[in-house]
């Protein structure tokens, strides 16, 4: 993975005020991919003690956009659909794993898994595809 392309990637990610909110971090950054996880913190549970679908949803958003974006250039999200899958409970941390299924010039089609980590263990709790837009 190169290492100026994940640098580069995670300047991007500290200016955006919300992933700084969350404490969301760009774990992995290349042509074709990246991983975007957050830790889980109390107030990201809603009543049921789950993690809020809006959580898992800027996840998707997020790593999608980064993932169409390592291949764009700067981008943004033209759409996407989620399927929660199973609910996001007793996490560590959340981890979106998205890369590309195909591009063009000005868009990309990106899939996304997201996993909740627990000791070490890895569940997939939602999945998501959307179509990044080349920004301008």
């Amino acid at each position: 993975m190169p290492t100026d392309m994940l640098t580069q990637g995670q300047q991007i990610l500290a200016l955006q005020p919300f992933s700084a909110m969350l404490n969301a971090r760009l774990d992995a950054f290349a042509p074709g991919s990246a991983e975007l996880s957050v830790p889980v913190a109390p107030a990201l549970l809603q009543q049921h003690g789950f993690v809020h679908g809006g959580v898992l949803s800027y996840l998707a958003d997020n790593a999608l956009t980064f993932a169409g974006g390592s291949v764009l250039g700067d981008s943004v999200t033209a759409e996407f659909k989620i399927n929660y899958l199973r609910p996001a409970k007793d996490a560590e941390r959340l981890l979106a794993v998205a890369t590309v299924v195909g591009s063009g010039k000005t868009q990309a089609v990106c899939r996304c898994d997201i996993f909740v980590l627990r000791g070490g263990e890895r569940t997939l709790c939602a999945a998501a595809q959307g179509t990044i837009r080349k920004a301008g």
